[in-house]
């Protein structure tokens, strides 16, 4: 009777065996599956970050090709807006343009730097300095500083009549920005 107990028995046997297996793989690979899916959320999210992070590189070149489309636009706004104000540069600029004019540069007072309160990283350059010559030839002084690419604001002009067969003194008061 006892192989018979035994035999009966069998089935209960596997049946044990087949729950205790489940309950085993279910408690011990549970919680792998759980890190197998947040790692699989993960690396979709990272994907999904790389790609974005393509689109915008790719989006930046695209504007940097566009941007040097104007190269030489922006080249002239660097050269009105100098980030050194450079000057030796813009003292030879006026001796240049007043000669070319007809006009005698006698002296450049000192200068004074400070920044806009309106923009804080512009500066502003004012001095004065003083012109000799015709009248003509300061109209046409006045336009070559207005058409130059710097930026050059006439602040104040003052001038004295000469005597006879003497010529024109004029001071003037200018104002010039940069970065």
């Amino acid at each position: 009777m006892n192989r018979f107990n035994l035999l009966n028995s069998i089935p209960l046997i596997i049946a044990s065996c087949f729950i205790l297996s489940l309950v085993l793989g279910i408690v011990l690979l549970w919680p792998r599956y759980q890190n197998l899916k947040e790692l699989q959320e993960s690396v979709s999210q990272k994907e999904t970050e790389i790609q974005q992070q393509e689109q915008y590189f790719s989006n930046l070149s695209q504007i940097e090709e566009k941007i040097r489309k104007y190269d030489k636009e922006l080249a002239k706004i660097n050269s009105a807006l100098p980030e050194d104000p450079s000057l030796p540069s813009l003292f030879n600029f006026l001796q240049k343009a007043s000669s070319q004019s007809g006009l005698i540069l006698k002296g450049i007072s000192p200068f004074e730097i400070s920044l806009l309160e309106s923009s804080p990283n512009l500066k502003e350059i004012q001095f004065s300095f003083q012109v000799s010559g015709p009248y003509s030839s300061f109209k046409d002084f006045l336009s070559t500083l207005e058409n130059s690419a710097r930026l050059i604001e006439v602040e104040n002009i003052s001038f004295s009549s000469p005597k006879e067969g003497e010529l024109f003194n004029f001071n003037l008061r200018v104002k010039v920005y940069s970065y």
